[in-house]
């Protein structure tokens, strides 16, 4: 498959401007929970966001973190199963479920009651229209983020979610060809919902407009869960456009791990126990101030792999310190 221009947060890396900090925790939904803690007694994480000089904004430590640490823990915004595992895995959290499920709704399964209650309110909205042709559309074609549009419109008529709860990720550089083939996704989008009683005051927000923004944003910002299942094995996140719709048991949305900048030599890695909620662990020693940053792509390739991966998958040259000693 060809391999997407698209364009992240970064291109550079630097220490932050101090005068350029700012917080955005009050826009983020995330918690760090210990053994010790409970949901009653969350802890901050030890980090911030913060403007770096050229590499748009980063996530730094408040304090020093060991190897090994959880940093924090993050709910995906937005996730969905793809259609692959959609029969294996919960149509909510993309945790394996077993043969013999006893939570199900409308053909769909669900790990347990908490989350067939947690997906009441947008999955009857999804259940009303006929996906035929949308889903048989995006099936041909290779595509797994419209789904993820999908499942966003169908929480923002329900009430669950506001039309811009993606607007503070950064969005990816679209050609006009691509424009275009999201136009024909839209369309038949629009069109399922046009065709239940849902009102047209309740899709209001759904213009080809909303559509093409969120999808930009969430083509740069998806992870692919491939751990789901009760594996522990470390995973450096991929997001590169040639990876095959179907390798994953899903694709999740987050906002805070989706402002980690690119490192070739990562001090910090995401992973996927058994279900979509991310946790950030730290892969080494980690100094006060330091800049949190993870891989976008496999870091075991060599420097000239990496480097055309980058640039054409993601739209930057990287010039971390691996890269400029040309390892």
């Amino acid at each position: 498959m060809p391999i997407l221009p698209f364009l992240r947060l970064a291109s550079h890396f630097t220490k932050p401007n101090r005068s350029n900090a700012f917080n955005l925790f009050p826009l983020l939904s995330f918690s760090t929970t210990t053994a010790a803690s409970s949901e009653q007694h969350r802890s901050p994480p030890p980090i911030r966001v913060a403007l770096t000089h050229s590499s748009g904004r980063g996530v730094f430590a408040t304090r020093p973190i060991a190897t090994g640490d959880l940093i924090h823990t993050a709910k995906p915004a937005l996730c969905h199963p793809s259609l692959s595992a959609i029969n294996t895995v919960c149509y909510s959290c993309l945790k394996k479920v077993p043969n013999s499920c006893n939570f199900q709704y409308q053909g769909v399964s669900f790990c347990s009651q908490d989350c067939k209650q947690r997906c009441n309110e947008y999955c009857d909205v999804e259940m009303r229209a006929n996906w035929t042709a949308f889903d048989d559309y995006c099936r041909n074609h290779g595509l797994k983020y419209p789904f993820l549009v999908k499942r966003l419109a169908c929480m923002v008529i329900s009430g669950v979610s506001k039309s811009d709860s993606l607007d503070i990720l950064q969005p990816a550089n679209l050609t006009s060809d691509m424009i275009l083939e999201m136009e024909e996704e839209f369309a038949l989008l629009r069109n399922a919902f046009s065709k239940t009683s849902i009102t047209d005051e309740h899709i209001a927000f759904l213009t080809k407009q909303w559509y093409i923004s969120v999808l930009a944003r969430i083509r740069i910002n998806a992870f692919r869960i491939e751990l789901v299942g009760g594996l522990y094995e470390d995973l450096l996140s991929s997001l590169v456009a040639s990876v095959e719709a179907e390798a994953a048991v899903g694709n999740a949305v987050y906002i805070l791990p989706s402002l980690y900048n690119h490192d070739c030599d990562p001090n910090a890695h995401i992973i996927w126990i058994d279900n979509a909620d991310a946790k950030i662990k730290a892969l080494r020693d980690i100094d006060e101030g330091e800049e949190l940053r993870i891989c976008y792509i496999d870091a075991s390739m060599d420097h000239n792999a990496r480097q055309e991966i980058l640039l054409q998958g993601f739209g930057f040259q990287c010039n971390c310190s691996r890269c400029l000693h040309g390892d």
